[in-house]
């Protein structure tokens, strides 16, 4: 299952040329010093937005906040399933994060 989730979520990035998977065990992508995309060990996916598009992308997504490890995720919305299905659709939202990180304060 995990694997699987993997397999998806290395699709997912490979169709971002800007930027690569990180992370061994914890597979994440970031960019400026920051985190924007990971996946937990429940096999979830999170995308990290601003606040404001954060809550509509919560509402649009029928989402929630996303959570790794039993800590909330400030400022990324749990990636629904359904999505899953649509890599090159949901490849928008991933390069929309990397450039909400790329405007922050690189750290």
């Amino acid at each position: 299952m995990w694997e699987e989730k993997l397999k998806i979520y290395d699709e997912l990035v490979a169709k971002c040329p800007r930027f690569e998977r990180k992370g061994k065990t914890m597979p994440y992508t970031s960019a400026n010093g920051h985190m924007f995309s990971l996946l937990n060990k429940a096999g979830e996916i999170g995308i990290r937005f601003s606040k404001e598009v954060q809550q509509k992308y919560i509402e649009e997504f029928d989402s929630t906040i996303f959570k790794s490890y039993n800590s909330v995720m400030h400022g990324y919305v749990l990636i629904p399933e359904a999505m899953l299905e649509d890599l090159d659709n949901l490849a928008k939202y991933l390069d929309e994060s990397y450039d909400y990180v790329m405007s922050l304060e690189p750290k």
